[in-house]
């Protein structure tokens, strides 16, 4: 009985749009600073407000949000012209079968050693990328390397800053369809993990990652909603209200956090990403002792 009231008590207090709003607000800020989406805040909310929900519909209303924000963010940083649509075109396409992948499997198999090692894995590259000198890849400039096999772009956003870098197209489709099949599983989204990847791994300038992520969340988070609809995931009437709601207030948040991040410098952005990626795998751990 006691449980029960909870449930109905934090329930109740989720039905304030108002808050509902506020939450998505914040989502959207931070998510689209840092170019991770925001799920990795709105998951651990909605487990303690609604204990009640199947993890399939938890997943679902976050990839949802993360959906709305990565749009929403995509169209503030095509503004900026910071988008590298090349590359990310071709890492979204490679998210997409692992994306829908992880929808299906989602109600027919136990994550708790799935989740367990990768929120281990999740403080160790929070603490990595904390810890990591700075290499001044945040900022305009040359990251150029004249290595066999590797991609070099060159692009110049709108207040004139022109970054030159080089990436192994290889190592980036291959990371993608890591980061299609997690990011439904979890409702995180999956920039958490490509930002990083972009910025150490495939030598993106930071700004150019964050935006470029998004650009990419926005075409597998479509993938992975439309894969829940089909799976009925939002049937219900209260689910879509959760929703409606959250995106009002994530679409608006992202488009502050899309204009804070010309405000911050790169590795702050970083260092912002290494504590969220340590608070994912804090609560992933914590959920499943």
């Amino acid at each position: 009985m006691l449980l029960h009231n909870m449930i109905i008590a934090q329930r109740d207090c989720m039905d304030n749009i108002l808050l509902l709003m506020a939450i998505g607000f914040a989502v959207g800020t931070l998510g689209t600073l840092i170019g991770a989406g925001g799920g990795f805040i709105l998951v651990p909310v909605l487990i303690f407000a609604h204990p009640d929900l199947p993890p399939a519909v938890i997943t679902a209303i976050s990839m949802a949000i993360v959906a709305c924000n990565a749009l929403s963010g995509t169209v503030a940083y095509a503004s900026a012209r910071r988008i590298d649509y090349r590359a990310g075109l071709q890492f979204a396409l490679f998210t997409i079968p692992g994306s829908i992948l992880g929808v299906k499997i989602l109600h027919y198999i136990s994550p708790a050693v799935f989740t367990m090692a990768f929120g281990l894995l999740m403080i160790i590259l929070g603490a990595y990328l904390f810890f990591r000198k700075n290499e001044g890849s945040s900022g305009a400039g040359t990251l150029h390397n004249d290595k066999p096999g590797l991609t070099t772009h060159t692009l110049t956003d709108k207040k004139g800053h022109t970054f030159t870098w080089s990436y192994n197209r290889y190592i980036g489709w291959f990371i993608s369809v890591i980061v299609g099949f997690i990011s439904p599983i979890l409702g995180i989204g999956g920039g958490i993990i490509q930002v990083p990847a972009l910025v150490h791994w495939l030598r993106f300038p930071v700004h150019l990652a964050t935006a470029t992520s998004h650009f990419i969340l926005a075409i597998m988070a479509f993938a992975t909603v439309v894969t829940h609809i089909e799976d009925g995931n939002y049937n219900d009437h209260y689910v879509l209200k959760l929703v409606i709601y959250l995106a009002v207030g994530v679409i608006a948040g992202a488009q502050l956090g899309a204009f804070l991040s010309h405000k911050i410098k790169g590795h702050a952005i970083i260092k912002a990403l290494a504590v969220s990626l340590a608070l994912v795998g804090i609560r992933i751990i914590f959920q499943h002792i």
